[in-house]
């Protein structure tokens, strides 16, 4: 391969890394112009490069023609926080978390209209929610899954409620668009995703954010448990041990791509 080769390779495998990143950290959805703009690409070879990524599941185009992370991106920036090397910190975390709360904690990350729980550390009471990593819950009646639809852009987060069937799981289910709505506000406005008996009757919830390396939301931290045991209000009261928690994990995902980057 000669030198000419060789630069136009490394510049098209520079621009696509360009373009994933800037895909993964920007706060709104951007148009292939944006993307043109902001990274100087001509805008036939932005086209050309977005169709190959779109293609190969990196990123997707929504019903506006903005450039949004795709299912394989969302799976690497999975990847980072749950590999092998972080899990023994993480569960530290979660332990140490769990033994101050005490009651089942664990993280879950946005995948399409579903949270994933990625990491889980039960509490030792015999009456608990089993619900196990891998496991999938609702984005829209769930703590973690309204933590993380308040953190999207208004206009973004008002097109997805009209579009999702809120089904009443419980009778607190908020099916209501503009009672979610609200709630969403509400949980904006605090940082503190709540789930009054919304998912599972019975069952009392609260999240908070793990931020990205850019400061974004990247993953919810949550904790639950039977209202037998803790009320809503009372499982409040611990809001601030799951912060601190929830920081340590975001400085571990910013040493991690940090390391990564090198």
């Amino acid at each position: 391969m000669n030198d000419s080769a060789k630069r136009s390779k490394g510049s098209s495998i520079n621009r696509v890394l360009e373009i994933v990143e800037l895909v993964s950290v920007s706060e709104r959805p951007l148009s292939p112009a944006d993307l043109a703009f902001t990274l100087d690409i001509p805008k036939p070879s932005i086209h050309r490069l977005l169709q190959q990524l779109e293609a190969d599941g990196f990123v997707q185009t929504d019903w506006r023609g903005l450039i949004i992370p795709g299912t394989r991106l969302m799976k690497t920036a999975v990847g980072v926080l749950t590999s092998d090397s972080l899990e023994i910190l993480r569960l530290s975390v979660l332990q140490r978390l769990a033994a101050e709360v005490g009651e089942t904690c664990g993280i879950a990350i946005p995948m399409n209209l579903e949270m994933v729980y990625t990491d889980r550390v039960q509490s030792n009471w015999p009456l608990q929610l089993y619900l196990q990593v891998g496991d999938n819950v609702p984005v829209w009646c769930t703590s973690s899954g309204k933590l993380y639809l308040s953190s999207l852009p208004k206009a973004q987060r008002k097109r997805l409620i009209n579009n999702m069937p809120l089904r009443p799981l419980t009778n607190n289910t908020l099916a209501d668009k503009q009672q979610l709505e609200a709630s969403l506000e509400q949980i904006e406005k605090t940082g503190v995703g709540v789930d009054n008996e919304e998912y599972i009757a019975g069952i009392v919830a609260i999240s908070v954010p793990i931020l990205s390396p850019e400061g974004h939301y990247f993953a919810s931290l949550f904790t639950h448990a039977p209202t037998i045991r803790k009320t809503l209000a009372e499982l409040q009261v611990f809001v601030p041990q799951l912060q601190a928690a929830a920081k340590e994990l975001s400085l571990m995902l910013k040493e991690a791509t940090t390391s990564d980057s090198q």
